[in-house]
């Protein structure tokens, strides 16, 4: 194995020229902007940031597109990179100040650099790579991004407080605003200093800030000069060796996650599957159900082996894996189609976990989508009832799966399934204490959107029912504090703030509109206008005493025994005071 170096404008500008292409072995860009954000703190300070590892070849390889823009060029030669791809594709994205792709969408990376930083950093913070079945949802209820370092809604002043010993953080436009923050992308595209000072309210030579300013903006300009060991394949390696080594290596740390390890294994034998397995992903987007490619190869692999765990990918023969990769294309279309049709989950967003898709695919493919409507009643209810409890997003997702694959294997059926899910989580029923210190993370707040959709939930302003699939920003579904967050703030704790039973679902312009007016202002008034079932199909209560501040405990109490015995008339569940 050769050794070299390479600055980081070196290796962004061989992306640039695909002088570094992708294998198809490895995975998407999934670094969150926090995760940016440390490496460029770490690249300021001088901080090692590990080497990345090439392979030189003339092989004819399958090769993906950087989520970074690339030009061709006449340089027929590339190398292949094997480890780096997320640090390597974050500084292109922010150096070059273009966006990357994520999914369907191109997003800009930016980040902000503190010019009045300390000298040392007090704090460190740590951002751990997406768990492998806890997959970031496609839609989302609410604009603030939870990756951001402060919230939009927090005054300036409280924002001055929270990052003023932070050296970088991810833009915010009240951070943006203020004259000492400057962002990291502007600087690498003005090789100037001066003007960039100037801005920063520094307008004479003679001011100490000058120099201060000066020296730290010419260090992190220096960025691009960090120079990264690099660790080149020699050519005489074969694709399977090469993956292989890709394999290890990644298995030694957290990198990866398992479907990413057993992707790289299955390209290795089956060349170009990837764009096969991708374009079935984009199939699905396109209808509204985007999945990870790692979980239609779960779904793949459950067939070929009738368990779900990627450690047997190795053992599966090439040709086993095409004939289950075809039935997994119909038995998944077949999941999707009787989850949104049959149970109102019009979307990845509200499951609690992927791998519901996969247990429905499986019972599909063993059952030959043969079902009664008996079956499929049970089915529908099982499924919800699943969601709900969080079946498959609990410890050992991968294990509790397997007992459900092994129950159809035999030939078993629902009634089954529900035996093995009781074991699981002691009653099926919903009941108020289960809201208790639930947010809108919990697989609960999923059902309530689900069960309040199904009720005819509608916008507060606008009429129109409750949907992930509205077109627009206007309409856009938020999740909304019927206390406020600037309502409540200073009065309660923030954790107590976001509580499942304080939230609702509403368009962005109603949003807008309410910001941070008292329930008992703008409650009324909505009932006045369009009277009291826009809440009632929300399960909120209206009770003029509970909307006073301080009532807000007794309120969150009355709605988790309405959104309780909501759940369980929509999950058809008879509870001891029903019966």
């Amino acid at each position: 194995m050769a050794k070299a170096e390479a600055t980081v404008e070196e290796l962004v500008n061989m992306i640039q020229r695909t002088e570094i292409e992708l294998p198809e072995m490895q995975r998407r860009y999934v670094w969150k902007k926090t995760k940016v954000r440390d490496l460029l703190d770490s690249l300021y300070r001088g901080y090692p940031s590990g080497a990345i590892l090439l392979w030189d070849t003339e092989e004819q390889v399958d090769t993906q597109t950087f989520a970074v823009g690339q030009e061709r060029t006449s340089i027929n030669k590339s190398k292949l990179l094997l480890d780096g791809q997320q640090r390597l594709t974050s500084l292109s994205a922010v150096l070059r100040g273009e966006p990357v792709s994520v999914r369907d969408s191109q997003r800009l990376i930016e980040i902000l650099f503190n010019l009045e930083h300390p000298e040392t950093r007090s704090e460190v913070t740590e951002v751990d790579d997406e768990a492998d079945l806890n997959l970031e949802d496609d839609v989302s209820f609410d604009e603030t991004d939870p990756s951001d370092d402060v919230s939009e809604m927090s005054s300036l002043s409280d924002i001055q407080a929270q990052v003023e010993s932070m050296t970088f953080v991810v833009k915010n436009s009240k951070i943006a605003s203020l004259q000492n923050w400057i962002e990291v992308s502007k600087v690498f595209a003005t090789p100037d200093n001066v003007e960039l000072i100037r801005q920063a309210g520094v307008t004479s030579m003679d001011d100490p800030r000058f120099n201060k300013y000066n020296e730290r903006l010419n260090r992190l300009r220096n960025i691009k000069n960090y120079s990264y060991r690099l660790d080149i394949l020699e050519r005489t390696l074969s694709y399977e060796e090469v993956a292989e080594i890709f394999v290890r290596v990644n298995s030694l740390g957290v990198k990866l996650r398992g479907s990413d390890l057993a992707l790289a294994q299955v390209t290795a034998r089956w060349r170009g599957s990837l764009a096969i397995f991708q374009d079935y992903s984009e199939t699905c987007g396109a209808q509204g159900f985007r999945l990870e490619t790692g979980l239609h190869l779960r779904t793949a692999v459950s067939i070929a082996s009738n368990q779900c765990k990627f450690k047997v990918v190795g053992s599966l023969k090439t040709e086993e894996i095409k004939d289950a990769w075809v039935k997994t294309i119909r038995s998944t279309n077949f999941a999707i189609n009787f989850l949104k049709s049959n149970c109102e989950i019009t979307s990845p967003a509200l499951m609690s976990s992927p791998l519901l898709v996969t247990a429905l695919a499986y019972f599909a493919n063993k059952r030959g989508y043969s079902i009664s409507p008996e079956e499929a009643s049970e089915l529908r209810r099982y499924l919800l009832i699943s969601n709900a409890k969080g079946r498959y997003s609990r410890a050992s997702s991968e294990s509790v799966l397997d007992q459900d694959l092994a129950i159809l294997r035999e030939g078993g059926g629902v009634p089954l399934l529900y035996d093995r899910l009781i074991s699981q989580v002691g009653r099926l029923d919903v009941q108020p204490g289960d809201l208790i210190g639930r947010n809108q993370r919990s697989s609960l707040f999923k059902m309530m959107f689900i069960a309040f959709k199904a009720q005819g939930a509608q916008d507060w302003k606008t009429s129109v029912g409750i949907s992930l699939e509205h077109s627009g920003q206007h309409d856009a579904m938020q999740f909304h504090h019927i206390f406020p967050k600037a309502f409540l703030k200073g009065h309660v704790p923030s954790r107590e703030i976001d509580d499942l039973a304080n939230l609702a679902f509403i368009s962005a312009t109603t949003n807008n509109w309410i910001r941070a007016k008292s329930p008992k202002i703008y409650i009324p008034q909505f009932i006045e206008e369009r009277g009291s079932g826009l809440f009632d199909s929300q399960c909120i209560p209206t009770d003029l005493q509970l909307l006073e501040r301080d009532s807000y405990n007794e309120f969150l109490d009355k709605r988790r025994s309405l959104i309780a015995a909501e759940l369980n008339e929509f999950l058809e569940i008879k509870t001891p005071s029903s019966q």
